[in-house]
């Protein structure tokens, strides 16, 4: 598997904004918003959904469930908006017309968790595909969440990488049709590995869960999150212009301010990644080469990423330009060699 780098730009100091309007309004509007359980069972709702209720006399009702149901609630008017982690289901939201245009929010990563002595024995494997072939042939215990959620389809797909149609069967495959959370606790519970985003673990590690990170750091395992009103024009009872505004509000540089700051046991869970934000960081990369092309900007970077462009591919560096209050941080994924990054640069790995 080919390495491969991705920059982040990191402000030394947040560029202040514009404040965003506060709504004006005796009572409260409600927001319905339909989620992955993974922003409320991290903590990051509670974290930052109050700021937003503050601005905009708002209540925020949240339905935390799978990726697949929130898309659902939302293609069938039962909600104002969506949070959610599956790409390609997201686009295919925004072209059936249930909602009105993908805004990116944050990404993190997924990751095989499970007992600290790794009786599959794949923490040293070269790739999330192999590791999952390992448990299998070991039929050690996983648990797979097997409810339409972002990171089941994420598993699916790494078990149709591995070559399988579908799930795998047997009586070390156990699927619970739960959240994140309930799946990592049976998961400690059994003894068993499971696929879970870094998140939701950081937070139930926090709490005593004792299963430990056994594999992580494939770039199949990157994690985006996009929000998404729902169409008005489909769903004219929705509220349209609260949505729009909580979309708008939730990728302004003061909400991915934020979702940067949001830590547990001092890592952060989510990386900010809307377009004000990356434009807020007032920098240009200039490459020496990607895949023939030459400048890229940071929001350039992370359309690639999403896009899963990077995959295969090998970034070199050939300068770098940065205003004087920029600190650029080359962030190492899946082993990258540092000595492949400019020299003088501070080097983080990524994930953390």
């Amino acid at each position: 598997m080919k390495r491969w780098i991705v920059l982040l730009l990191v402000l030394a100091l947040v560029l202040p904004g514009a404040a965003l309007t506060t709504a004006q309004q005796d009572e409260p509007a409600r927001l319905i918003l339909a989620t992955t359980t993974s922003t409320e069972d991290s903590g990051l709702l509670e974290f930052i959904l109050p700021v937003f209720e503050e601005q905009f006399n708002a209540d925020v009702d949240v339905i935390a469930v799978g990726t697949g149901q929130a898309l659902e609630l939302g293609c069938n008017g039962d909600a104002d908006v969506v949070l959610v982690h599956a790409r390609a289901r997201e686009d295919a939201f925004v072209e059936e017309g249930c909602g009105t245009e993908r805004y990116d929010v944050m990404y993190n990563d997924f990751v095989l968790v499970g007992p600290a002595d790794d009786p599959a024995g794949i923490a040293e494997l070269p790739s999330a595909v192999e590791a999952f072939l390992a448990i299998q042939a070991s039929e050690s215990l996983f648990v797979s969440r097997g409810d339409n959620s972002g990171t089941h389809s994420k598993e699916l797909s790494i078990w149709a990488a591995a070559g399988l149609e579908g799930a795998p069967s047997g009586d070390w495959y156990i699927e619970a049709g739960q959240g994140m959370g309930d799946v990592l606790n049976m998961s400690n519970e059994l003894f068993a590995y499971t696929l879970a985003d870094r998140a939701t673990y950081i937070a139930l590690e926090a709490a005593g869960l004792d299963l430990a990170i056994v594999y992580e750091g494939d770039p199949i395992l990157f994690n985006p999150y996009g929000v998404i009103p729902v169409n008005p024009a489909r769903f004219p009872e929705i509220n349209a212009e609260l949505a729009q505004q909580f979309a708008d509000w939730l990728t302004s540089v003061e909400a991915q301010t934020l979702i940067a700051s949001f830590s547990l046991n001092d890592q952060q869970l989510f990386v900010p990644s809307s377009a004000a934000w990356l434009a807020s960081q007032e920098a240009v990369l200039a490459v020496g080469e990607f895949e023939g092309v030459g400048d890229f900007s940071a929001s350039g970077l992370v359309e690639l990423i999403n896009s899963a462009a990077t995959e295969t591919s090998v970034l070199r560096f050939a300068a770098l330009s940065l205003p004087e209050d920029v600190e650029l941080q080359v962030v190492l994924i899946e082993g990258t060699d540092p000595a492949a990054a400019p020299q003088g640069l501070d080097l983080v790995r990524w994930p953390a």
